[in-house]
């Protein structure tokens, strides 16, 4: 047990991190646009996130929706730029690899402190998570530098009108989801390292005369 607070560790960094990575997917607040024609999008701001974009409105431009106004992205639509599918397909691998690194750690933590010594199952168990946190990591890695990328060089979309969105913004600026993404990337890559160097203890017989 004493050998394996490292790997505890990473168990706990990461199911936060998974738990921050699941977050940031499904915040909207990936790319802030300010635009400057205010008669729908009465803030001036709308949020642009990987699954669809909202805006605060006065007019009744969606029933039920009240003031503010949301349009999901469909699979077919061709505007989508490519950083945006590309997200949701890696975030939702990223997910389940998160998930399957974590039941890994679980398995061998258990044995541990359940005393069941069996090297090869608990390091084997260990080096599956640690690989599967890192590779977690780097499937939302790709997405958050890709966006953010798309910010900082204010890249447009062409929304059609049904949207009620400009094709590009005054400005734009990195939303909520980005650096809530990049702690959720630091902490799986950390959650993998931790697990891939565990050691299992060397135990020597002495012998007594």
């Amino acid at each position: 047990v004493s050998t394996s607070h490292l790997q505890l560790a990473a168990f706990a960094f990461g199911t936060v991190g998974w738990i921050m990575c699941a977050i940031s997917m499904g915040l909207v607040e990936w790319r802030v646009w300010h635009v400057d024609n205010t008669t729908i999008i009465s803030s001036g701001i709308a949020w642009v996130g990987i699954w669809r974009v909202c805006f605060i409105s006065y007019l009744h431009v969606s029933p039920g929706y009240k003031e503010q106004f949301c349009h999901k992205f469909g699979v077919l639509d061709s505007f989508v730029p490519h950083e945006i599918y590309a997200a949701q397909g890696l975030l939702l691998i990223a997910l389940i690899m998160g998930l399957l690194g974590l039941t890994a750690t679980i398995f061998a933590l258990r044995n541990i402190y359940m005393g069941i010594v069996d090297k090869t199952l608990i390091t084997r168990f260990f080096l599956v998570g640690g690989f599967f946190y890192i590779f977690s990591g780097l499937c939302v890695l790709v997405p958050v530098s890709w966006n953010f990328y798309s910010v900082t060089h204010n890249e447009s979309i062409a929304f059609p009108p049904s949207y009620y969105m400009p094709s590009s913004p005054v400005t734009q600026e990195v939303g909520a989801a980005i650096p809530i993404g990049i702690i959720a990337v630091i902490l799986l890559l950390l959650s993998g390292t931790f697990s891939l160097s565990y050691r299992f203890p060397v135990t020597s017989n002495t012998i007594m005369q």
